[in-house]
């Protein structure tokens, strides 16, 4: 096919909402937009994500220093949680706040606002190119698996993280944009953890913990997970998983809102009912907390306080990096400047989860992934500009 130019072109390579935003950044701004995405459809991940609940955002103090990246804070405090929900609005779905701080919107499903926000795009000119695998650069041009060569006056590359490789992320840009010698290793980040259970928990696999402690490095936290076969996964326990990813041992608290005494004390007068029958009648204890003691504490000793209030768990690492619902790692911030330009490719911007930093859950890596974007986008814009004289 014919090399295409246009200096006043923006390309930006993923249709995830990173690249969603970049684009409709860049068109706003009066550049013609294109958007190349290997997969048949766009925002895979997204759509996903929100298929029980599209959690976007969350209001809550200190919202940029949860995501521990100092390096990012500044692309959230300038889109941040208000402005979500704003850009929301303009879209024509409103949102609503949880009981957690937690942002909705009011269809709770991804679709809708997709749906709203690709009629935006199309309003703004910008052209969507599915199945268009992106293979690299060819002196100036973006060469794609069709063939087709494309220059223009600055790139943004929204290519995700390496998790859920089905939806469209696998991590592969690393090496086809040559960033690997740039990139830090992709970890598991919001991911289950393995355990190696005996045979007599299969019949508690799929049973939900509730109302436990999960001790981490002295703190104790309070979270929700779910048994499986595998191992353990769940909210309750995505918090905690840079942690026990490098090597922090789970122990949990199975009467959290109890003292040892309490305990111990309710333990004192058994009678003559059976371990799991006192455990029942003595602290309210599960069937899945009960059959957590008997798995974890065994030989059970006398006085089961100590299992209690402190049963370790011992993992054996987290669940692998596609089952993950987001990474760690990805193209360290000193390659890129502060409009998140590659300072070895002159033109090209990066956005979104491409970035080296962990999101945790609750809406924070939406927001992130369209601040980067939106940021990436205008300052691509600015970029085409110059560039056209």
């Amino acid at each position: 096919m014919e090399q295409q130019t246009d200096k006043t072109r923006v390309a930006v390579i993923g249709a995830g909402p990173a690249g969603l935003m970049a684009a409709e950044a860049a068109a706003a701004a009066g550049c013609a937009v294109e958007i190349f995405d290997h997969m048949p459809s766009p925002a895979r991940k997204f759509l996903m994500a929100g298929k029980s609940g599209l959690n976007i955002t969350r209001i809550e103090d200190g919202f940029t220093a949860a995501y521990g990246c100092p390096e990012l804070e500044p692309f959230v405090a300038r889109f941040g949680p208000e402005a979500v929900r704003d850009w929301m609005d303009g879209l024509g779905q409103a949102s609503f706040v949880g009981s957690t701080g937690r942002v909705f919107p009011e269809a709770m499903k991804a679709s809708p606002l997709l749906r709203a926000w690709l009629a935006r795009l199309d309003d703004l000119g910008v052209t969507l190119h599915r199945r268009a695998r992106w293979t690299g650069w060819e002196d100036a041009a973006l060469r794609f698996a069709d063939g087709r060569a494309v220059v223009a006056g600055a790139t943004v590359l929204a290519l995700g993280g390496a998790s859920w490789r089905r939806l469209g992320s696998d991590g592969a840009w690393a090496d086809i944009a040559g960033l690997a010698r740039s990139t830090a290793r992709f970890k598991p980040a919001n991911v289950g953890f393995e355990v190696a259970w005996s045979r007599h928990m299969a019949r508690h696999f799929g049973a939900a913990v509730k109302n436990t402690g999960l001790i981490v490095n002295g703190v104790t936290h309070r979270g929700e997970f779910t048994l499986s076969s595998k191992g353990i996964e769940g909210g309750g326990l995505y918090p905690l998983t840079p942690a026990l990813r490098d090597g922090a041992a789970l122990a949990l608290d199975l009467k959290p809102d109890m003292t040892a005494a309490q305990v111990r004390d309710r333990l004192a007068s058994r009678g003559k009912d059976s371990l799991p029958n006192h455990l029942r009648k003595a602290l309210r204890l599960t069937p899945v907390q009960i059959a957590l003691i008997q798995e974890l504490a065994r030989p059970l000793p006398d006085d089961l306080t100590q299992a209690i209030k402190r049963l370790p768990l011992p993992l054996i690492g987290p669940r692998p990096l596609d089952e993950a619902i987001s990474t760690a790692g990805g193209l360290r911030w000193d390659a890129v400047d502060a409009d998140l330009m590659l300072r070895d490719r002159p033109g090209t911007f990066v956005a979104g989860e491409m970035l080296d930093w962990e999101a945790p859950t609750g809406g924070y890596l939406l927001t992130a992934c369209l601040a980067t974007g939106l940021h990436a986008g205008r300052a691509a814009a600015a970029h085409a500009r110059r560039a056209s004289g």
